[in-house]
């Protein structure tokens, strides 16, 4: 039997304030073919715009290339640019094949510029570290080999995102061009895939790289460079990298960005902004064809001046003190005849949650736990949830365990319990 009971409930009528009535972005309102804003610490979608439809994703790509790198390579390591690299296609570094340069300083040349040929230069060396290969050796790659290490960088990419609950996203190139690839279903019929993603999955992807990552310091000091100059490894050549975020000087707060454009994609882009302890992250895609590149700007502006109206940060949720549950059938010791052995409980995840709620959104915290168990209960049992929800169809629970292990009374026991009755009284007084 299980014991439901409500802990919290949270709205804009907590305050004896009444909710007004429910303010929205029509679709019309926004260029973009799909769009999201985002509460970055929950994953919370505060609006969506064909938040789940698949698009092509342009060099918003890069964010994850950065990360990946970041989390897989050392700063200092020495990148050397092999042929296939070299040959991507503009917008590129330039450099030749057998050129080197720091993997800290191409980065600024990835995310600033949004160099192609240095993406494509960046993955081949991740990738080679991750199959084992002397990274030295990169200038002498073969395509097929160069393109082998690329796929190794490819598979890290698409293995995070998997990790992130991104399961419609798909890395196909580790700069964003556009790519598409055939595969056979389980059924044997031919399908394509294209380099993709989608707005809820590119916002929770920039979440992650600002809020989660054990380089999310690196990411942000490289994405918030405005200039950066380097030279490559033998000072041959130097080179100046422009930060083209526009978004990082358009509003206060603005955290990290990233624009993206192909034939495909259209003007894509994602950004973070940071306002009274909120974080917000915004993802379009398709904002346009060629020509249209402010439209991304204008969207962008809407909704994030739209979230910092109307959601404000509330405290929904501490984890409860719960009261131990009694134990039938367990297996004590004589003296404990008399007593009903009761197993610690506690609730397992976050401490606290906060959720960004505009006036008319409520959220609700729910726990339900048994009100008895029968032995054998084993330590790290689930015994009961905690669930919380909100409007919009977010949810999370957490679940309740047994602190304890405690095994089920034996048939033996029930004979020495007896003896020990008739030696001791009945008071289990000698």
């Amino acid at each position: 039997m299980f014991l439901t009971f409500l802990i919290f409930a949270l709205s804009s009528q907590h305050n004896m304030v009444f909710a007004s009535e429910p303010q929205t972005i029509r679709e019309n309102d926004l260029f973009s073919q799909a769009a999201v804003l985002m509460d970055a610490s929950t994953g919370r979608i505060l609006y969506g715009k064909n938040e789940d439809t698949v698009l092509a994703m342009a060099s918003t790509t890069k964010i994850m290339t950065c990360i990946i790198a970041l989390e897989y390579g050392d700063p200092e390591d020495i990148v050397t640019f092999s042929s296939y690299a070299a040959s991507q296609p503009k917008v590129k570094l330039g450099m030749a094949k057998g050129e080197q340069a720091s993997l800290n300083d191409l980065l600024y040349s990835l995310m600033l510029e949004s160099h192609n040929d240095t993406a494509a230069a960046i993955a081949e060396h991740i990738g080679s570290l991750a199959l084992g290969w002397d990274t030295q050796t990169v200038v002498n790659h073969s395509r097929e080999e160069s393109v082998e290490a690329v796929g190794a960088f490819l598979k890290l990419m698409n293995e995070k995102a998997l990790s992130l609950g991104c399961t419609q996203t798909h890395y196909l190139t580790p700069n964003g061009l556009d790519a598409s690839e055939e595969y056979e279903d389980e059924e044997g019929n031919l399908q394509e895939i294209f380099h993709s993603t989608t707005a809820a999955e590119l916002a929770r992807v920039m979440s992650y790289c600002i809020l989660e990552s054990p380089k999310k310091a690196s990411f942000l000091e490289i994405t918030q460079t405005s200039f950066y100059g380097f030279t490559d490894l033998d000072a041959q050549h130097y080179y100046s990298c422009t930060n083209h975020n526009a978004f990082l000087t358009m509003m206060s707060g603005a955290l990290s960005g990233k624009t993206g454009y192909t034939g495909r994609a259209g003007y894509c882009y994602v950004g973070a902004l940071e306002s009274e302890g909120r974080t917000f992250v915004v993802a379009l895609l398709n904002c346009g064809a060629y020509g249209n590149q402010t439209r991304k700007w204008v969207d962008l502006r809407i909704l994030m001046e739209y979230g910092m109206k109307y959601y404000t940060a509330e405290l929904i949720y501490e984890k409860p003190v719960l009261t131990a549950i009694p134990v039938e059938n367990a297996d004590l010791k004589p003296a404990d005849f008399y007593e009903k052995y009761k197993m610690p409980v506690s609730v397992q995840g976050d401490e606290s949650l906060t959720l960004l709620l505009a006036e008319w959104e409520d959220a609700t915290v729910q726990v339900k736990v048994s009100d008895r168990l029968t032995a054998p209960v084993f330590a790290g049992d689930v015994v009961g949830t905690v669930n919380i929800s909100a409007s919009g169809g977010y949810s999370r629970q957490y679940d309740i365990i047994a602190e304890n292990t405690v095994m089920q009374k034996r048939k033996m026991n029930n004979v020495i319990y007896v003896l020990w009755l008739y030696l001791c009284g009945s008071n289990g007084q000698m």
